[in-house]
């Protein structure tokens, strides 16, 4: 700015005004950037993001998710972590306690516990992960269908599944195992039933909350068919409280499979499963007790891993819950 030959009332000195009049304009710039960054935040930043990083900061969530990883890991290479076959007999060496040769000590053929444990990873994880999938696809569309299209439809369907909800979910896949018969698809498919009506009166209840928005409405005044409504604005919205409903179904699928192969329903031996194994080593109880104390214990850490992560999960993906 020129020098002036006036004197400035407030500030006196000319040069005293300059610098006064250069730091109101620095000042003013220094907001403008620091305006431009926060814009700059917020468009790389997103729920999935935010929830995220919530997630990460949940010390116990972590830890649920360590002890998932660490089981897939036995699932996918249970020839790495196993040091025997799950189905290596050796009788001499039948019963025998915790060692450093056998860690978890062996059952009455002179098997392994540890390595059986390890193999029965593959199995249970498989039943938890499959029977929650075919569950949420089923019920997720037996609800998205019922909501969005309402009235009779949402009638007969929503009826269907109250009869289905009024029988307890392991007495109707005790039942539906029964009829079938023993084995993984049977079993699976008897878990799988019972998981049903959760999920389609969780998407349910979802959907009800969205279709009714705005965005829905605007897309369906631009011409967008049922289709892409539901598959496109709708179900999007909706997963988080499917995520973490299906984070914790997985824990109660293996906790079923384990109580159906326990009942003689499910895998039988010399498959390895952890709820079989606890069955036939429930008759050397007193006597050799680690035989039904590790895959018990098994089962106790991965539903404990599974429902740390899911109760991290639900808290990173509640809007409400936001710090």
């Amino acid at each position: 700015l020129p020098h002036t030959p006036f004197r400035c009332p407030r500030y006196g000195n000319t040069n005293k005004f300059h610098l006064k009049l250069s730091a109101f304009f620095s000042m003013a710039q220094k907001e403008k950037i620091a305006a431009v960054e926060k814009a700059k935040k917020q468009r790389r930043s997103s729920p999935w993001r935010d929830a995220g990083i919530r997630l990460r900061r949940n010390k116990a969530a972590m830890v649920g998710l360590a002890i998932i990883f660490l089981l897939l890991f036995c699932a996918f290479f249970p020839d790495v972590v196993a040091p025997y076959g799950y189905d290596d007999q050796d009788y001499s060496q039948s019963l025998q306690g915790p060692s450093a040769l056998h860690i978890m000590g062996t059952d009455s053929f002179g098997r392994d516990i540890f390595s059986r444990i390890v193999y029965g990873t593959r199995i249970s994880l498989a039943i938890g992960f499959v029977s929650v999938i075919v569950s949420v696809i089923v019920g997720g569309a037996l609800g998205a269908w019922a909501a969005f299209y309402g009235k009779k439809t949402d009638t007969i369907i929503m009826r269907a599944i109250d009869i289905l909800m009024a029988i307890p979910s392991l007495l109707l896949a005790i039942s539906i195992a029964a009829a079938l018969g023993t084995g993984f698809v049977n079993m699976l498919f008897a878990i799988s039933i019972g998981g049903i009506p959760t999920y389609a009166r969780i998407v349910r209840a979802s959907v009800l909350t969205v279709k009714e928005q705005e965005f829905v409405e605007a897309a369906r005044a631009i011409g967008a068919s049922d289709r892409r409504l539901i598959l496109k604005h709708i179900l999007p919205n909706v997963l988080a409280p499917i995520i973490v409903q299906a984070t914790l179904g997985i824990a109660g699928g293996i906790l079923s499979a384990a109580s159906l192969s326990f009942l003689g329903l499910g895998i039988h031996p010399p498959t390895p499963e952890w709820g079989s194994m606890l069955s036939s080593g429930r008759q050397y109880i007193q006597s050799a007790w680690y035989i039904v104390t590790f895959p018990g214990l098994t089962i106790m850490l991965t539903i404990f891993a599974l429902n740390l992560f899911g109760d991290g999960l639900r808290d990173a993906l509640d809007p409400r819950l936001k710090r």
